[in-house]
């Protein structure tokens, strides 16, 4: 097995050890103190400049997490919708054909984008250094795992595909349609079992935020990982993971 083939199949574990290393955040706690959140420190920088006071900018980064939490849990629902369940986070690589339905005919890669905007969301409950590391290293995954599947599907697919690349964004949205529609049905009810923990996480934010309180939030957050872990025990391989 080719190393790219092997970070695939195990890139959900590699995810949750990013995440833990984020929290944890060892450069901050070499400092001997209980290191502060992202949202704390960023609401200090920007209070900082005189614009905006404390509170304000507390509510503003709060506010930014929120939305693409959001975006995260709506974009990544979308696109888990026109997959076969197994395929959204299976251990093997999927060629058997080019899905463009749903936010793939506006974007090549909707699920992994979703999990950036999710990365993004989540870090501000890490102390700074964590939440650097674990957006740097995330993206570095992402771009791993794209170049993998992508080299996989050329391979597979051919001139089918290499025509998708070249009319389809790789990260960023286009404004319209590039491809027509095809004739996958989406199934809303799979995607959102399998998104449990992305929509746990806009729940829990919308709910919690007020408290100014990131360990209730963080914990919010596990507890909603917790819920879809289960709902995949019980329910086996018809509910992708959440992340």
């Amino acid at each position: 097995m080719r190393p790219s083939e092997w970070l695939f199949r195990y890139r959900r574990s590699a995810l949750i050890l990013i995440f833990v290393c984020g929290f944890w955040a060892p450069l901050d706690r070499l400092q001997g103190a209980h290191p502060a959140s992202t949202w704390l420190w960023l609401s200090g920088v920007l209070a900082s400049q005189g614009t905006l006071s404390m509170a304000t900018s507390t509510v503003l980064v709060m506010g930014l997490a929120i939305l693409m939490a959001l975006l995260a849990a709506l974009l990544r629902t979308w696109a888990a919708a026109y997959l076969r369940s197994p395929a959204v986070q299976d251990s093997e690589l999927h060629a058997e054909r080019v899905v463009a339905d749903g936010p793939y005919r506006y974007v090549r890669n909707p699920l992994y984008v979703g999990l950036w905007l999710y990365t993004l969301a989540v870090a501000i409950l890490m102390p700074p250094s964590g939440a650097l590391f674990v957006v740097i290293a995330v993206t570095v995954l992402i771009l791993l795992l794209i170049r993998t599947e992508e080299r996989n599907l050329a391979t597979e697919r051919g001139e089918a595909y290499a025509a998708y690349v070249l009319i389809v964004p790789r990260f960023f949205p286009a404004t319209s349609p590039r491809v027509p529609a095809g004739a996958n049905q989406a199934r809303w009810m799979q995607a959102f079992m399998g998104e449990v923990h992305t929509w746990g996480v806009v729940v829990t934010y919308l709910a919690f935020a007020d408290r100014y309180n990131a360990t209730i939030l963080i914990q919010g957050v596990l507890i909603s990982l917790g819920i879809s872990m289960m709902l995949r025990a019980f329910l086996g391989p018809s509910v992708p993971d959440a992340v």
